[in-house]
């Protein structure tokens, strides 16, 4: 995803007058924006760096979803639909076999040491942002378990 591209759909939504759909990409837009601008590259914004900004924003709506009042479920509506909208514009993540195969195939030498530690610090660099840190963790468990 690009900015370019979430720019894009935020002016289509304006247009079609979708308030809810507007303001979650809206959020997303000033989410990449800061990231942006805090790693000194506020003009060129790095795919990757878009794709993590996009991931962030919906671990925070999630959150807010998840500590809702079950009272308030005016809040929780508005919650689900931003949470829903940010969903379309994440990266596909992989899935654990996937994650197995890539283990498998790229860190033979630190599986061979059977040190989840190492693994772990070889695994976590080249798959963020693609793959989910805890799905990481529980594969690795269980090929070096």
């Amino acid at each position: 995803m690009t900015l370019g591209q979430l720019q894009k759909d935020m002016i289509a939504a304006l247009k079609a007058r979708d308030k809810d759909r507007k303001e979650a990409i809206s959020s997303l837009v000033s989410a990449v924006k800061k990231v942006g601008i805090d790693a000194g590259c506020r003009d060129d914004i790095p795919e990757d760096m878009v794709n993590t900004a996009i991931l962030k924003e919906q671990r925070l709506v999630k959150e807010e979803l998840d500590t809702c009042p079950a009272s308030r479920e005016d809040l929780r509506e508005q919650y689900q639909k931003r949470y829903d909208v940010i969903s379309e514009y994440c990266p596909k993540m992989m899935s654990a076999e996937e994650i197995e195969a890539y283990i498998r195939t790229n860190c033979a030498e630190q599986l061979a040491s059977g040190n989840k530690g190492l693994v772990m610090k070889t695994v976590m660099p080249a798959l963020k942002g693609k793959a989910d840190g805890k799905l990481i963790n529980e594969t690795v468990a269980k090929i070096c378990g």
